[in-house]
């Protein structure tokens, strides 16, 4: 418990230091390898495909974090493991721990060693940071990335995902700034929501973006994902993602016509195939992005 305390500290006292995506050479996805982040409830086989595609294929080790979703005990048979052996991945191991002293032995880290992709379950985010912030495992995850594989996780897996931990709170999940505010930080200066438009979760973030307006907002709806490398974003899957970077964008041609909240209340979503500049903190408009705007 002192060790968890002590960790959560440092974490919070320097958790909004980072350098901003705009005049600065840092990224704000990773340099090396990939992030796949999942708004929950992951059911598409493209998704899943691609998390072992960009691990570097069915041989790639790939480790699966199931801690946040906090059963007492888990094994080799959790469902997400399972699903990955089902598409073709060969070589996957759930490892798990509540206890950080753990956390921060070689020994619990050793799978991970050579991992190549790692996902992070559903469940209660904090239970991650509780279990890993700053230890040996955490340092460990992110070499998966420097060594160019893939981060992905689902729900809470894609909420610790980002700098600030959205629903961080251990009293319950409707508070939006909570006792744990401090991601991973693999998507810097970013808060990610997730179960957007399926629990109608659209308007929540902005309980963070008016205390902490440089973070970009990021709510993922369930089923979909951003594929994310340095400041590319890519949407896949079945239904949209929603930006809240203070500016508006639409399929509409006019549609500066429209009568827009102000800034600070605006969001806006995208669909599979659309892609968003992290740098820019704008959408990459491509002919798929704009072509399909029927006149009504």
């Amino acid at each position: 418990m002192l060790f968890s305390t002590i960790v959560s500290a440092l974490l919070t006292a320097t958790a909004f230091a980072l350098p901003t995506p705009n005049g600065t050479n840092t990224t704000v996805g990773p340099e090396n390898g990939h992030l796949v982040i999942v708004g929950g409830n992951l059911q598409n086989d493209i998704i899943w495909k691609r998390i072992i595609d960009l691990a570097g294929g069915p041989d790639a080790p790939i480790v699966v974090i199931p801690t946040a979703g906090g059963d007492p005990t888990y094994d080799q048979s959790f469902s997400s493991a399972v699903t990955l052996r089902n598409l073709g991945a060969k070589n996957v191991t759930v490892l798990h721990t509540y206890d950080p002293e753990v956390a921060d032995t070689d020994d619990f880290i050793a799978p991970l060693a050579e991992a190549k992709g790692i996902f992070f379950g559903g469940g209660r985010q904090w239970r991650l940071v509780d279990a890993y912030a700053g230890t040996k495992s955490e340092q460990a995850f992110k070499s998966v990335l420097d060594r160019g594989g893939v981060i992905s996780g689902s729900s809470a897996g894609a909420s610790i995902i980002g700098s600030f931990l959205v629903r961080g709170d251990t009293a319950n999940n409707q508070i939006m700034i909570g006792d744990h505010t401090v991601g991973f930080g693999y998507l810097k200066n970013t808060a990610i929501d997730q179960h957007v438009l399926v629990r109608n979760r659209h308007f929540d973030l902005f309980d963070i973006l008016k205390v902490h307006p440089d973070l970009l907002g990021v709510a993922i709806d369930e089923d979909t994902a951003l594929v994310v490398r340095g400041n590319e974003v890519e949407v896949i899957g079945s239904t949209y993602a929603l930006f809240y970077d203070r500016g508006f964008w639409s399929r509409e041609e006019l549609s500066e016509l429209k009568h827009l909240p102000p800034p600070e209340t605006r969001f806006y979503f995208l669909k599979s195939g659309d892609k968003y500049d992290l740098g820019t903190r704008k959408v990459v408009e491509t002919v798929s992005s704009v072509g399909d705007n029927d006149e009504l």
